[in-house]
């Protein structure tokens, strides 16, 4: 069975699914390159909870939750089968490693979810599980979440964050998709490039609240932490490797990145093929 990099993606505007973007051109090329996972299990910041929770429904709903004035958005719908036997097993694995986790059997799938997936993975025919962050506990929980998961790497099952690379809504509200972002945006980009490409998450996450223009492009913290998450999940000596970058509507980054575990077991060959398939 081959592995599965663990992947971040950034979803950017509800309506991002119903234009053209390079972002958008990105994620449905990605699907088409990546190997066929057994299942996704889906890290999104619209699902910010108290404590870890795991979507246990057989039938996820398509939740509409951001798409007022994006006009065809809420008409939406991706049928994804759920898969609440590894639903169950992800919640284990969290217990497992200290983490107070439960099954939500009727959660379905938000945006920050489903979006992508449907450019993804367009047929929505493989399972996918959703599970919830909890952006007031940090980017080090989030890490330690991810190694919960790294097992799943092994079996086929692809662990995706979905969040956002910058995500200061206000800013980019009404400017077109192709607008120039301010330095503060690219700087901030290129400043969290290079703490991945450093290669030391638990210091990463230590310097997030330190970084240059945290506070611009993340007036709240929950699009940044899916990414530890998938970090997390490939476990220590990952290879880092930036597959997009872009910015949409001038204060959205939309920049994706794989984590392939080249320390965690399997063949380094195998693992190479992962990101040769993304490249």
């Amino acid at each position: 069975m081959t592995a599965i990099a663990p992947l971040f993606v950034s979803h950017g505007a509800p309506d991002m699914i119903l234009g053209h973007s390079p972002a958008r051109a990105f994620l449905q090329d990605l699907g088409r390159r990546l190997p066929r996972p057994q299942a996704v299990v889906v890290a999104s910041a619209h699902w910010d909870s108290g404590r870890p929770l795991v979507g246990g429904a057989a039938r996820p709903d398509t939740l509409h939750e951001l798409c007022a004035g994006a006009r065809g958005l809420c008409q939406k719908r991706y049928g994804a089968p759920g898969a609440p036997a590894l639903a169950d097993r992800i919640a284990g694995l969290l217990v497992d490693a200290g983490l107070p986790a439960s099954v939500d059997r009727e959660r379905g799938l938000d945006h920050g979810a489903w979006a992508p997936l449907a450019l993804m993975f367009p047929d929505a025919d493989i399972p996918v599980v959703p599970i919830s962050i909890q952006s007031r506990l940090g980017a080090a929980h989030h890490l330690a979440l991810g190694r919960a998961l790294a097992p799943l790497t092994d079996a086929g099952v692809l662990v995706l964050g979905s969040g956002g690379i910058t995500n200061n809504v206000h800013a980019s509200h009404g400017r077109p998709v192709d607008a120039p972002c301010p330095e503060w945006v690219s700087r901030f980009q290129e400043w969290l490039a290079d703490g991945l490409a450093a290669g030391d998450p638990a210091a990463l996450a230590a310097a997030l609240e330190r970084a240059p223009g945290r506070r611009e492009n993340h007036p709240t913290p929950e699009h940044l932490m899916p990414l530890f998450v998938a970090l997390g999940a490939a476990g220590p000596g990952a290879a880092v490797r930036r597959l997009h970058a872009s910015v949409a509507h001038g204060a959205l980054a939309m920049d994706a990145y794989a984590f392939n575990p080249l320390a965690t077991g399997g063949s380094a060959a195998a693992r190479s093929r992962i990101l040769e398939d993304v490249a």
